[in-house]
């Protein structure tokens, strides 16, 4: 199995690429006795084991026309092009990837000091040479995504998202990337600092599909 992270609400989510989803439902099935119920909907596929485990599947790149699990894998194994943007106050990575493989990109990288334990005026100085940076950083990863992405939007079936939301909705209030946002996937990927290799992973990881497990 997958790797799993603890989720809000309790449970534990895995990401499963698409060539090992069918594979994954098979194995999930033959360790809790077999699955008893299936629940369908275009955005969410859950099955049910004879244990009370439940596995709740987030359709990605939804919705699904006729829900079921076998139309939740094959729509999952569609070759697709996506719009990657991954942003964080350090730095930035964003790109286009075809199939997991990442065609074009850029990539940069910025000071933004930690916050300091001082006090009084230096604190405060501190504090404004610190939101100067971020807000640069910031400027900087969105004219990035604008000549970058934007301009090739007609050539994508998707955007994905990844690293920090503070970070991304910052970027959100720039009205020129506005179209990208609208077409965002609404998982956002964690990814550590940006760089041209967390780029090609997270080009990868994109097209998985989130499993979140339940025990009975």
């Amino acid at each position: 199995m997958a790797k799993a992270r603890q989720v809000a609400g309790g449970g534990r989510a895995v990401e499963v690429p698409p060539e090992r989803l069918s594979g994954w439902f098979e194995r999930f099935s033959a360790s809790h006795g077999g699955i008893v119920a299936t629940e369908a909907a275009p955005l969410e596929v859950r099955v049910t084991a004879a244990d009370g485990t439940t596995a709740t599947a987030t359709v990605p790149f939804g919705p699904l026309e006729e829900p079921s699990l076998d139309a939740l894998v094959a729509h999952a194994l569609v070759p697709r092009r996506i719009a990657l943007v991954l942003v964080r106050l350090g730095g930035h990575s964003v790109g286009i990837a075809r199939e997991g493989r990442v065609e074009l990109s850029r990539t940069d990288h910025h000071l933004v000091q930690g916050r300091s334990a001082a006090g009084g005026w230096s604190q405060q100085r501190f504090a404004r040479r610190r939101a100067g940076q971020a807000r640069h950083a910031l400027q900087d990863a969105a004219r990035d995504v604008f000549e970058v992405l934007v301009p090739r939007l007609s050539e994508v079936d998707a955007v994905v998202l990844g690293g920090d939301r503070r970070a991304l909705d910052a970027l959100r209030e720039d009205r020129r990337l506005a179209p990208l946002f609208a077409r965002a996937e609404p998982r956002v990927l964690e990814v550590g600092e940006p760089s041209r290799a967390v780029l090609g992973e997270a080009a990868v990881r994109a097209l998985s599909v989130q499993v979140t497990l339940r025990d009975g």
